[in-house]
């Protein structure tokens, strides 16, 4: 009974819980539909307003464009009406320009024409012209007893040697002109190098000579049959030559080193009092390896002085060597580091290339070291020596071309190597030469100028840095003296060898007399 009254409550709630949402939803539709209608007015009401500004914005964005697009046309209009009018005054300037081309072109025309009428008048002009001086022509030749063709040499002849004269003028302006001021500039460039190097100037003569405390020491320096003699002639490669000179000993040899070894070996022998072959022997090795060690050192110091780094060991040997060499009594080694100084002072005062003149400078005699060994002049075997050693061909031809005759210099730095090579020895003292050979520089220079024609007399003068031509006045002229004095100069430069340079001066003179009754 319990479970059906139960069941029956469920039943009944269940219904009326039904019903009570049926009607609760009934009612919330209503109000949904009521809202909705609402929502749809309102958006219809603002779609209205927006849309309404929307055509506004979009009329007045069109009257805005259209106003932009009839003031740009208006520009254009203003712009193409400006070109029409620059393009229509153009067309003007053209019609006039073709007018004024065509007024000229019939000018032209009709001065060809007037031209080309000239022209044959000048023809048959021309025609009498030649006719009348054909007649003439003939009329001189039988006037004159001269062909035409003698006539015409004759005139060439003189014309030719009007040019010359008036040539050898010009040129001779234009060469002082020019030598003034080369001289100027030469000489304040040598100036400058030569107060640089500022080096003291002596002649360097070799001696031979070994100074003995008495003359008993003769006899032991002989020995017995010569014996010691003989083993120091043999270890040294020298000479000695033991003669009734009091207190003194020769020593003769072509090499300056063996005679260096051999002086130093002979004085040590006789302070030493010990003379004997084995003892000579010993004593000249001795001095042999100090005077190697002393060639380089020297070699080096010459380096350092001339300012030249990185030279080849033997190039080195070879100018420490040079201190036992002389040339007209001038010690060679001196010689080498002055011409190193003035050329790279020249060098340096010309712009060019320091570094390379100094080492052509240090190089150019090193042959001088070894020329009794090898066959061959001096700057040959320096030549030699350099490319042997890896230098450049430029720094070959530097060393090659320092004496004329063997090669032409090829820079600008080869002919700075002559200038300082002739400069070391041209100053006074540098160098002395025997009066045999004096004499004949002086006669040979006054034969040379005696050799061409129109010269009456030649005189050297200044020790032989000057020579002075007399001319014959009646058959040299002003302006052939200074072709005369040229030609000179070129045939001494050819034939003649000479440290420094050589003035001609070649002197015309015409005395006039007559006496006064």
């Amino acid at each position: 009974m319990d479970i059906i009254l139960i069941s029956g409550c469920i039943a009944i709630g269940f219904i009326v819980g039904f019903i009570l949402r049926y009607v609760f939803a009934k009612f919330d539709a209503n109000s949904v539909e009521q809202r909705a209608d609402n929502i749809i007015n309102e958006a219809k009401i603002k779609g209205d307003a927006k849309a309404k500004e929307i055509i506004m914005a979009a009329r007045d964005n069109a009257d805005r464009e259209r106003k932009e697009a009839e003031k740009e046309i208006k520009e254009r209009k203003v712009e193409i009406q400006n070109t029409e009018k620059r393009l229509n005054q153009r067309e003007d300037n053209l019609d006039r320009k073709m007018d004024s081309l065509d007024k000229k072109e019939k000018d032209l025309q009709q001065k060809e024409k007037n031209v080309e009428n000239k022209e044959k008048n000048v023809e048959q002009k021309l025609s009498e012209v030649e006719q009348i001086k054909n007649e003439q022509k003939t009329i001189l030749e039988k006037l004159s007893g001269l062909t035409r063709e003698e006539a015409k040499e004759r005139l060439v002849k003189e014309m030719v040697d009007e040019a010359k004269r008036d040539a050898a003028i010009l040129g001779q302006r234009i060469e002082q002109e020019t030598r003034e001021n080369a001289n100027k500039k030469a000489k304040e460039i040598l100036s400058i190098a030569i107060q640089k190097v500022a080096a003291d100037h002596t002649v360097d003569t070799t001696t031979s000579t070994v100074q003995i405390p008495n003359d008993e020491i003769k006899g032991r320096i002989i020995g017995r049959e010569g014996r010691n003699i003989k083993a120091f002639e043999q270890a040294t490669g020298v000479d000695l030559i033991i003669d009734d000179t009091p207190e003194a000993i020769t020593i003769s040899a072509f090499d300056g080193v063996r005679r260096f070894v051999a002086k130093k070996a002979l004085e040590k022998l006789i302070a030493d009092g010990r003379i004997h072959p084995a003892r000579i022997e010993e004593v000249v090795q001795k001095m042999q390896k100090e005077v190697e060690d002393m060639i380089k050192e020297t070699g080096e110091q010459a380096a350092i002085d001339s300012g030249v780094p990185g030279l080849h060991p033997e190039i080195i040997k070879l100018l420490g060597r040079l201190k036992f060499r002389t040339s007209y009594g001038q010690n060679q080694l001196q010689h080498t580091l002055e011409v190193t100084w003035l050329a790279g002072a020249i060098a340096g005062e010309l712009g060019l290339d320091v570094t390379f003149c100094k080492k052509a400078g240090l190089m150019h005699d090193i042959g001088k070291a070894v020329d009794h060994e090898v066959e061959g002049t001096h700057h040959q075997i320096s030549a030699e020596l350099a490319k042997k050693y890896g230098e450049s061909p430029k720094m070959v031809n530097a060393i090659l071309a320092h004496h004329e005759g063997f090669a032409e210099p090829q820079s600008p730095e080869a002919f700075v190597i002559i200038a300082a090579d002739a400069i070391s020895a041209a100053r006074p003292g540098a160098r002395r030469e025997t009066i045999e050979n004096y004499l004949k520089r002086l006669e040979k220079l006054e034969t040379v100028a005696k050799e061409f024609k129109g010269v009456s007399s030649a005189y050297a003068i200044q020790a032989g840095r000057e020579v002075r031509i007399l001319v014959e006045p009646e058959n040299i002229d002003d302006a052939q003296s200074q072709v005369l004095a040229h030609d000179i100069a070129k045939k001494i430069e050819n034939e003649l060898e000479y440290p420094g340079q050589i003035k001609v001066t070649v002197i015309r003179e015409v005395r006039a007399q007559d006496i006064a009754k």
